[in-house]
């Protein structure tokens, strides 16, 4: 039988993860996201990329429905389905860190739903704050939930935003995503290529790539980071399984790779 994925079906899922998307729902405003910028965003601790690797072992991610494995686990499964169908080294260091950002549980807090108890600012499909929630989202019967939802400057299709401003303007959930994004855009030694940074900020906006929602939102730049986001989708999503790597096995080929576009030092967070 055929494996699927991101079934939500209360039947099939644990209520964690029900759980999980309804405090993101209720939590995660406006005021909210501009917050966890201001903490967050500060580039003062340096961490070598291998050790943020090895810091995820110890992560699970509560919001995925597929998988219940450490994420360095699905980062590799990742990596290594790129690595196969031989695409570019840069895609396939991009495979391997695209959820690096999640090592924010390290100094994150249950209150603002960082740590590993409370993960719902950290993981989890993201949506457009200071607009309308769109029934695309995860459990949509949570979207009333959402303070700003009774706010009139943020409950229309477009809120806060210009019709047409593109997905670069937009300010989307706080999470993983964002963070890694924030990150390597600060480390100078970063040599990534857009088509990279594009599918580190955006692959868990699953309202817009895969729901077709804020179309009135998008530019036409939009519909090229569309087509980069479902060419990663397919390693993200479609690879996850029981297979168990190690880490240090993998080491030796993703390494000089990780040197070339990240440098030898180490990564501010």
């Amino acid at each position: 039988m055929e494996k699927t994925f991101r079934n939500y079906d209360p039947l099939d899922v644990t209520s964690a993860v029900r759980e999980h998307y309804r405090k993101m729902r209720q939590h995660q405003t406006l005021d909210y996201v501009r917050g966890m910028h201001k903490k967050y965003l500060t580039f003062d601790k340096p961490m070598p990329l291998w050790e943020a690797m090895e810091h995820l072992n110890s992560l699970i991610d509560v919001s995925d429905p597929d998988l219940d494995l450490p994420n360095v686990q699905h980062l590799i499964q990742s990596a290594e389905a790129i690595r196969e169908d031989n695409r570019p080294d840069w895609m396939q260091l991009t495979g391997l860190i695209h959820d690096l950002g999640k090592v924010m549980y390290l100094w994150g807090s249950d209150e603002d739903g960082t740590s590993q108890a409370e993960q719902w600012g950290m993981v989890g499909d993201v949506f457009v704050v200071g607009c309308a929630l769109p029934d695309t989202c995860v459990y949509p019967e949570f979207n009333t939930l959402n303070p700003d939802m009774k706010d009139k400057r943020y409950n229309t299709p477009s809120g806060i935003y210009e019709e047409g401003c593109g997905l670069d303007k937009l300010n989307l959930a706080w999470g993983h995503d964002e963070y890694l994004y924030q990150v390597l855009e600060n480390h100078k030694e970063n040599k990534l290529p857009e088509e990279a940074m594009t599918m580190i900020r955006y692959h868990s906006f699953y309202p817009w790539h895969t729901g077709g929602s804020y179309t009135e939102l998008l530019n036409e730049k939009d519909q090229d980071y569309l087509e980069i986001i479902r060419d990663f989708n397919r390693y993200d999503l479609y690879t996850k399984s029981n297979t168990i790597y190690d880490l240090e096995a993998i080491k030796d080929y993703y390494q000089p790779i990780a040197e070339k576009y990240l440098g030898n030092g180490p990564i501010y967070w």
